[in-house]
């Protein structure tokens, strides 16, 4: 079942300008979605089209398989969300901020000090939220996204400027959180490393237009012919000719030997060969794609 899904999801903001063109996203319950696209491809709009922040022009909206119009309050209370900046009252101490939002939600008291353990805040009982550092602030934000027990968090790139200790820090409570919670989450990020080491599914988004969508496993075999190995050698020439007589595909390309992947045992037995034929081997490397690389590759394309 489809958590999040949308139907020719189209948006413009003039007649000229198509921001979202026939957007058909399917985010999988359970999922950790990485919705990811350069600046500008339309991952803030498409969020905001499917919390109700912007009004919808043409397409479908389902969330929990429910038209998000005729379900739009019903909806909302089992989503979290947390677009662009944190909203918080800097002269307040994050149990205070909670405390505001609990009595909108209307959700036990106790909810509170659980969110705040679950975000590893738990121990800021007096500290003004002017003086948290921006992960601090970042995890109170998911803490108050949670606050309202949600089965899915919508989030706009919730490590946006934060150092590397923070970006590990959200990554692992959204795993957790995932995991223990069992919470859908629909994260959308620039930062690629980060990514592939979170999600299970990708959305790739681009001018407008869903250009890859499947498991994150489907994104990386797909591209993994663009793998290969490389012979750093004395004699490109000789090797090559070795190479071929070997029955292995190859090519010259700067002075080195670049193949497909394959097989230790055949890489074994090409280095005896250049070995035995006093070929100098320098180096053996491979070059995998990692999702960085895919993501150039698919977008430029």
């Amino acid at each position: 079942m489809f958590c999040i899904e949308t139907k020719n999801l189209t948006h413009r903001f003039s007649t000229l300008e198509v921001v979202l063109n026939n957007i058909n996203l399917q985010v999988p319950e359970g999922s950790i979605y990485g919705f990811l696209g350069p600046n500008g491809a339309g991952k803030t709009t498409t969020l905001r089209l499917i919390l109700g922040l912007l009004k919808k022009q043409t397409g479908d909206i389902l969330v929990f398989g429910k038209p998000f119009q005729e379900n739009r309050i019903e909806i909302l209370k089992k989503v979290g969300s947390l677009i662009e900046t944190p909203s918080l009252y800097g002269h307040l101490t994050a149990i205070e901020n909670l405390k505001i939002f609990q009595k909108i939600y209307q959700c036990p008291i106790s909810r509170i000090a659980e969110v705040l353990a679950l975000v590893g805040l738990e121990n800021t009982e007096k500290k003004k939220v002017s003086q948290f550092s921006l992960g601090m602030k970042q995890r109170l934000s998911i803490a108050l996204s949670m606050l309202h027990n949600p089965s899915v968090l919508i989030l706009d790139e919730p490590t946006n400027g934060l150092d590397p200790n923070g970006i590990i820090e959200i990554r692992e409570l959204l795993k957790k959180l995932n995991r223990e919670n069992r919470i859908t989450i629909l994260v959308s990020s620039h930062l690629l490393s980060e990514i592939e080491k979170l999600v299970t599914h990708v959305g790739i988004i681009n001018k407008g237009n869903v250009i890859f969508q499947g498991t994150l496993d489907e994104l990386l075999n797909k591209q993994k012919q663009s793998s290969h190995l490389v012979f750093d050698t004395n004699d490109a020439e000789k090797a090559s000719k070795i190479f071929k007589d070997n029955d292995m595909v190859s090519e010259t390309k700067n002075g080195k030997i670049i193949m497909p992947i394959v097989e230790r045992e055949k890489i074994a037995i090409l280095t005896e060969e250049l070995v035995k034929n006093k070929i100098k081997i320098y180096e053996i490397s491979s070059v995998k794609n990692d999702l960085e690389s895919i993501f150039i590759e698919i977008t430029n394309n």
